[in-house]
């Protein structure tokens, strides 16, 4: 897995991350795993993903708007913030699956507490020109804190610690969801 982080200096703080993962299977059993994957007792902070809008266009393409609600894993200090501590987070998933040209193309979001930071990822999953039985995967995420005053600085290392083991947890998720269904990966 390759992974690269930036960390931009400006008036507001922004981290970005970037992944690459080669999935050793088959596009359509990855983009299943990852449209099925929750709610899993493999991943306690995610406990639901509700499927709001789905539809097909004329070529095709699925489009799906999914919300998630996760658990809270803001740390006590920062959850002292009235508007930080509350039970549930809520992040929105749009998706455009293209059967034909085996590509899934997905953007993601933090509802909850965009008055205060954006968090957003841009994922594509497509099938690996390497090999035609495993699935390349592509991620970069960024979040920028613009409103909580002394607490940016605690902010920033909580965004670089969550965003760390969030990537791990949520690649190597796919990757033992994968095994369990279908074996051991293809050579």
């Amino acid at each position: 897995m390759y992974r690269r982080w930036i960390k931009h200096n400006s008036p507001t703080m922004v981290i970005t991350i970037e992944i690459r993962k080669m999935y050793r299977y088959p596009f359509e059993r990855v983009v299943d795993m990852h449209l099925n994957k929750y709610p899993t007792p493999l991943e306690e902070h995610v406990r639901d993903v509700e499927t709001v809008e789905e539809k097909k266009d004329s070529s095709g393409i699925i489009y799906r708007r999914r919300i998630a609600t996760c658990n809270n894993v803001l740390p006590n200090i920062l959850r002292r913030m009235r508007l930080m501590n509350v039970d549930n987070v809520h992040m929105e998933e749009e998706s455009w699956l293209d059967g034909k040209r085996k590509t899934m193309n997905i953007q993601s979001r933090c509802l909850t507490w965009s008055q205060y930071a954006t968090l957003q990822e841009v994922s594509i999953f497509r099938e690996s020109t390497a090999n035609p039985n495993w699935t390349e995967f592509w991620q970069t995420g960024s979040i920028s804190v613009t409103g909580v005053g002394r607490l940016n600085r605690l902010f920033e290392l909580f965004a670089q610690s969550f965003f760390s083991r969030g990537l791990n947890k949520s690649v190597h998720l796919m990757e033992v969801i994968l095994e369990q269904r279908y074996g051991h990966p293809c050579s």
